[in-house]
């Protein structure tokens, strides 16, 4: 079975802003972009679709096709108290027990990225393991793609931001036999 992780669309937010599990606006090319996506899955309005519960997730989700899944579970990091401030306005104090160990380290109130692992792969084997042959596409962000790749590639979730992961990036992936493995070409 054909597995499709999408990453959505750029968002309507100015460089230098931290937001993670904050709603926010697509740019407004944002069809021009969905286009794109669509051009790179096969047969998409024939996909079961799950998708981020965030607008920037679930505008493409419903792009694709209408009836989509909602789970919580594919939700960016949540960055709590820093959420939509500014990188530079948050104090080196403040960020440095992160800066050290991002992969444990929640930010004040929100989460850890292992916490963000945990649910999201949580998630996606319960997708894989209840799916039929019906191809999935899985609408999502940048971290819950990257702790998903890190575990097809054998990679430490503290080198995974290695991986790009671009706005409207199609990763296919393959269901044989109860094992996902990730098709798409990674340049590092």
């Amino acid at each position: 079975m054909d597995v499709y992780l999408v990453r959505h669309t750029k968002p309507a937010l100015p460089k230098g802003i931290c937001y993670g599990q904050s709603d926010i606006d697509l740019e407004a090319n944002f069809m021009e972009d969905i286009e794109t996506v669509r051009s790179q899955i096969p047969n998409y309005t024939s996909c079961k679709v799950y998708t981020s519960p965030l607008k920037r997730c679930a505008i493409l989700a419903k792009a694709c096709n209408a009836a989509i899944t909602v789970d919580p579970r594919l939700m960016e990091l949540d960055f709590g108290d820093w959420e939509l401030l500014p990188w530079d306005a948050i104090s080196q104090d403040a960020m440095a027990p992160w800066m050290t160990d991002f992969v444990n380290v929640a930010t004040p109130n929100g989460e850890s990225y292992t916490a963000l692992s945990t649910r999201v792969w949580q998630c996606i084997s319960e997708l894989t393991a209840s799916a039929s042959k019906q191809p999935l596409i899985i609408v999502t962000h940048a971290g819950p793609i990257r702790a998903v790749l890190s575990q097809l590639l054998n990679m430490s979730l503290k080198d995974s931001f290695a991986i790009p992961v671009h706005y409207g990036d199609v990763f296919s992936l393959k269901l044989t036999k109860g094992t996902l493995e990730l098709i798409s070409n990674i340049k590092f």
